[in-house]
């Protein structure tokens, strides 16, 4: 009896599936290559900024397009939910002025929805930062980035809307339990009006040179804020300036305090 051969028959995969294999490898290596860029990324991230690092979504929607922000940038910008929101408020306005404008969060949602934004900006990097920013949300057109100091352009500035964010002293803010105006931080470039006025005055100066321009007024906030007194700012004009105070979450969580001066739905 003879014992039969044992053969084997190696089959070629066909054109369709080599095709479908050349599609996995490149997911596959598209995956490999973004994990790898991420965790170079979250290397570079300061232990001061980690837990913002992780909130990079809810601060720009379109971070992993290219978004680029200094450390200062990841605790100060607006997040993006909150800064779309405020700038609804004034859709179809003329011009909108960001008065310290940073990594460019508020001036981008602004130039999505006004006729033109001008966004000030005391530190060149910022401002550059900013600019690429806005690029990548296709807004750079509608956005006239100054590097200088608020105080000293806004006599030259028009606009409907002021938008004021002033520093508000890094992430330790949050340790006060009732955040009064004085504990603004005014950055290099203010300490002239530090000198002239005390620190209340100091930013009752900075409403009064926004209203010189316009009494559509908005300033942002920390959620700690002391209500009251930011709202006794509307005294400084006569008569008196419309007010509405806003709270804003996100996923929930309270973030800041919006309050809106003068006309909050101008619509021009």
């Amino acid at each position: 009896m003879v014992a039969a051969r044992a053969s084997s028959v190696v089959l070629q995969p066909t054109r369709k599936q080599r095709k479908l294999l050349k599609r996995k490898a490149k997911v596959r290596e598209k995956r490999k290559s973004m994990k790898e860029k991420k965790l170079k990324e979250k290397s570079n991230v300061t232990p001061l900024v980690t837990k913002y690092w992780f909130q990079r979504y809810d601060l720009f929607s379109k971070y992993d397009v290219g978004i680029k922000l200094d450390e200062e940038g990841w605790f100060s910008v607006t997040p993006e939910e909150i800064a779309s929101s405020q700038a609804r408020r004034f859709a179809g306005a003329g011009v909108v002025i960001d008065a310290f404008s940073g990594v460019g969060g508020n001036a981008i949602q602004f130039a999505k929805v006004c006729h033109h934004v001008v966004a000030v900006e005391i530190d060149p990097k910022k401002v550059a930062l900013a600019s690429h920013n806005a690029k990548i949300y296709g807004v750079q057109d509608k956005i006239d980035f100054v590097v200088g100091d608020f105080f000293q352009v806004a006599p030259f500035l028009k606009g409907d809307v002021v938008f004021l964010s002033p520093p508000w002293g890094g992430p330790s803010y949050k340790a006060k339990e009732n955040f009064t105006l004085d504990l603004l931080k005014p950055k290099d470039g203010y300490a002239m009006m530090i000198v002239v006025f005390d620190q209340f005055l100091h930013v009752h100066s900075l409403f009064q040179v926004a209203q010189a321009i316009t009494p559509n007024i908005v300033m942002f906030l920390p959620r700690n804020v002391d209500v009251l007194q930011a709202s006794e700012l509307s005294w400084l004009s006569s008569p008196p300036l419309d007010i509405e105070v806003e709270e804003n979450l996100v996923h929930g969580r309270l973030k800041g305090i919006t309050v809106y001066f003068g006309d909050s739905k101008l619509c021009l």
